[in-house]
């Protein structure tokens, strides 16, 4: 007979058994709710050890549960009955425990590459994963068992090694991110060339379905270039570094708390525009981005953003708020601007919009009123 636990009848562990058994699918979905918050509570620094040791972790131990059940798909369901207690357990909250672990995983994935980009781009490739998230709880879907495991199992380990390998090296572009979707294809290939050849295609077929996702989203730049991401993007008619910080000089009046800086640029002869950033990056980063200035202009076509400038700027990482920097563009014209802040490879890490308008000195003043901050 087994004996009770503390405080709890077998009859109510029975009901608890009896529930789970019947709940399957809503505890598999609150398991991966309770991954996702609890990845939100805790996620630290995208470029922290511990950090990338926890995901590092959790794959692990979703790979050696996932290969385990491949491995006994087709032997004869264990005896529950005579088994030990840490098996019973283990058959028994296997499934909810791989939830909880993918909850984690991809809600930190969605998460870093949410920040990385402007929004357009991060929703876009956000949108992708929270639809393979809510695949899985499909009955269509579950009906294909552990080879879409397997293909949410690979796209975390692409999207772990697409930010780890940057972090190592200290760069982004084309040659990097490429090293990173081999580093992550490793484990995964490795363990199938190690079983029998019947189960290898629910491995590699999966996993190279995502990895073609991974590279045509790259082809058409909407990979977010993780690890950078803009922390802050406004327009100024000065910039000044000082002791105290960037002393950041506008006209925007107290009211329009929706502006950074003087998005409605009132240019008179002689007015520069500054835009001034802070990029996150990780310590011992070290690289350089593009700042595209576009005009919209009519033409043969119609109305487009027409690009008038790149400046590249150079960065390095380390500073929690991130690395500050500016560009300065003093021949212009009056209209609708925009700039991108884009990686080498022409990834967006952020944009800002602004109008220029053209004023005339007004008459009887020496100078202008400027309001300073500092950052």
């Amino acid at each position: 007979m087994i004996a009770d636990a503390p405080g709890i009848s077998t009859g109510t562990l029975e009901r608890i058994k009896l529930y789970a058994a019947r709940n399957e699918r809503r505890l598999a979905v609150t398991f991966f709710i309770a991954g996702f918050l609890f990845d939100i509570l805790t996620l630290g620094r995208i470029d922290a050890g511990l950090t990338i040791g926890q995901q590092a972790v959790y794959l692990a131990l979703v790979t050696v549960v996932l290969v385990q059940m491949l491995l006994s798909e087709q032997r004869p369901a264990p005896d529950l009955a005579a088994a030990s207690r840490l098996k019973r357990w283990y058959f028994e909250y296997r499934n909810p425990a791989i939830h909880f672990l993918l909850g984690a995983l991809l809600s930190a994935y969605t998460l870093f590459f949410f920040k990385s980009s402007s929004l357009l781009v991060s929703f876009g490739f956000m949108g992708v994963l929270v639809a393979l998230l809510v695949a899985n709880e499909s009955a269509r879907f579950k009906a294909l068992g552990l080879p879409f495991k397997f293909a949410l199992l690979g796209l975390c380990y692409l999207a772990f090694f697409a930010y780890v390998v940057p972090v190592i090296v200290g760069q982004t572009g084309l040659a990097v991110f490429l090293l990173s979707m081999a580093a992550g294809c490793v484990p995964l290939a490795a363990l199938a060339l190690s079983i029998a050849k019947e189960r290898k295609r629910k491995i590699l077929v999966p996993l190279g379905c995502v990895l073609i996702l991974f590279l045509g989203f790259y082809l058409f730049r909407l990979i977010p270039p993780v690890p950078l991401s803009i922390r802050f993007m406004g327009v100024y008619h000065g910039v000044e570094r000082t002791d105290a910080g960037y002393k950041l000089s506008h006209e925007r009046p107290a009211w329009r708390i929706w502006h950074k800086g003087d998005q409605w640029f009132s240019a008179q002869p002689g007015d520069k525009v500054h835009v001034y950033f802070r990029i996150f990056s990780p310590s011992r980063f070290s690289d350089q981005v593009m700042m595209g200035w576009y005009r919209y202009e009519g033409g043969a076509k119609g109305r487009a953003w027409v690009l008038q400038d790149t400046i590249p700027i150079k960065i390095l990482g380390g500073r929690e708020d991130g690395f500050r920097g500016y560009g300065v563009k003093g021949n212009y014209q009056p209209g609708q601007w925009k700039v991108h802040v884009e990686t080498t490879d022409g990834r967006e890490i952020g944009r800002i919009y602004f109008s220029v308008e053209a004023v005339p000195i007004a008459l009887g003043l020496e100078a202008r009123s400027f309001i300073a901050q500092f950052d």
